[in-house]
Parts: structure tokens; sequence; C-alpha cells
């Protein structure tokens, strides 16, 4: 990290970075479907902020991007980049790859911030896979395609790995940013 970076600043910034690519992913499920610009900036915004949010309801923390609105920010720009790309640009894949870097992070992250509120070790490791995946399940929903839950992905799996490896470390002892890289 840059001198005079701690680890609560990159975590901010992480935050923003998870909520870009989970937005990206909401905004091209969008372009998949062919959609007004509008339609993508609420799926950048739900699928960037679904999980989070509901997260945030269940532990009785602030919702974060009714305090802070880098969040809906980011969300809104990440939706008209994807829309003024052209779509030869995107792998087709892109989706995936969106989805997968924003699951690893937000997994952690949420187990984190349940932690941190107080939340019990099983719970908050299960907070961490609301996080990672409840964004992109309402998008799923709202696209009309079937919801990751029902796709032969590791989707759950692996979140649930990720913020049990998180939540299980830190009980052990370990520094949470080790604990986060290695969840």
């Amino acid at each position: 990290m840059p001198a005079g970076w701690d680890f609560t600043q990159a975590l901010a910034w992480g935050d923003v970075a998870g909520i870009a690519v989970f937005a990206a992913s909401g905004a091209l499920a969008a372009a998949r479907q062919r959609q007004t610009l509008v339609t993508f900036a609420f799926f950048a915004a739900v699928t960037g902020t679904g999980g989070g949010t509901l997260r945030d309801l269940l532990i009785d923390a602030p919702v974060f991007w009714m305090v802070d609105s880098r969040a809906i920010a980011t969300c809104l720009i990440v939706a008209l980049a994807v829309w003024l790309t052209p779509a030869r640009l995107w792998s087709p894949r892109a989706l995936d790859w969106f989805d997968a870097v924003g699951l690893a992070a937000y997994a952690v992250y949420g187990a984190g911030k349940a932690l941190a509120h107080g939340v019990p070790p099983l719970s908050a490791a299960v907070m961490g896979v609301v996080t990672a995946c409840m964004g992109g399940i309402i998008r799923d929903v709202l696209a009309g395609e079937p919801s990751i839950l029902l796709r032969p992905e590791l989707y759950v799996t692996a979140a649930a790995l990720a913020a049990g490896l998180f939540v299980g470390l830190t009980l052990l002892g370990v520094a949470a940013p080790v604990a986060a890289v290695v969840g």
C-alpha cells in the first residue's frame, strides 16, 4: 500500500471497487437484453447495493449507500460507462467474471462488517454470503434469468467458503488483512 494508507482506507476503496464490479455485472445483464439507460442504471444499482442493503438491515447498521453516496454514484457511473461502450467490446463471459470478483470480495467484507457489529461468528459468515449473493440474485430475478442459485455453479458455496475462512481465521487470531486475503 502507498505510504500514509492504512487498512481502513484500503478497505473503503476496496468497497467502492467491489460495488463497481457488481454494478458492471448488473449493467451487463441489462445490455444482454438491449435495455434503456434507465434499466442499466437500475440493474447496476440493485446489483451493486442489494446484498449490502439486506445485510445492513439485518444487522441493524445504517444502510451504507444511504449514508455515503459514493456507492450509488459508482453504480450510476458504471452503468453509463457500460451503456456507452460498444457491446462487441464486452466478452460474453464478462458478467460471470465481474460477478466472481465481486463475490469473493463481498463474502469477506460482509462477514467482517457483521463481526464488527457484534454478530456471532456463524451468523457473520452467513451475512458474508448474503452480502455476496443477494445483489446477483435480485438482478437475475428482475432480468427474468434463472437465479444463480439454480445453476450448476459453485456460487453460494464459494461465498460460504470465503466468508467461513475469514471468520474462522479471525477467531484463531489471524490479523484481519491476512484473513481477508486468504478468504
